[in-house]
């Protein structure tokens, strides 16, 4: 993973999944492109809104949690964010020597195991899928809706909320 910043676990972190959050997730791999099956909106559509929220945050690093890193590589996947995104970008829960059934387990599982191994004591993670979040976690997730994510105003001002909670 060269040329990203290394991660340090005192600093706020955000898991960040792509579909269903930072576009809608009707989302395809055909061939070597990516295809968004869905009108009036863009791969990436509601990055700018991330990037924005953010802003207030500057120590906010990112770990991607999306499936993107897993099928493209985390390298394709981190240059998918706009240039102000990719500069936080610190790591991915997916990473070369994942344990055997890695991509199985649900989202919550691959996030927790991946906050342990690190020891992140802040942390947020924003995602479309809520499967198999442990109650003493839920406070810990901003779950978008996975045809709106991060477009609808109650996502925005859930994560504006919880990053200002990070830092109280």
């Amino acid at each position: 993973m060269a040329g990203i910043r290394q991660r340090d676990t005192r600093q706020s972190t955000l898991f960040l999944d792509f579909d269903g959050v930072l576009h809608p997730d009707e989302v395809y791999r055909i061939g070597e492109r990516i295809v968004l099956r869905m009108d009036g909106v863009s791969l990436f559509e509601w990055a700018g809104i991330l990037d924005g929220l953010l802003l207030p945050h500057p120590d906010v690093q990112i770990v991607l949690s999306t499936s993107w890193v897993r099928v493209l590589g985390f390298e394709v996947a981190r240059a998918s964010l706009p240039e102000s995104l990719q500069r936080r970008v610190v790591g991915a829960t997916w990473y070369e020597t994942v344990p055997r059934g890695w991509p199985l387990l649900p989202r919550y599982e691959q996030i927790r195991r991946n906050v342990e191994r690190h020891r992140h004591v802040r942390w947020l993670a924003i995602d479309d899928d809520g499967d198999g979040w442990a109650e003493e976690h839920r406070e810990n997730l901003v779950l978008t809706d996975p045809l709106l994510g991060l477009g609808v105003a109650s996502a925005q001002n859930e994560l504006r909320e919880k990053l200002a909670a990070l830092h109280r």
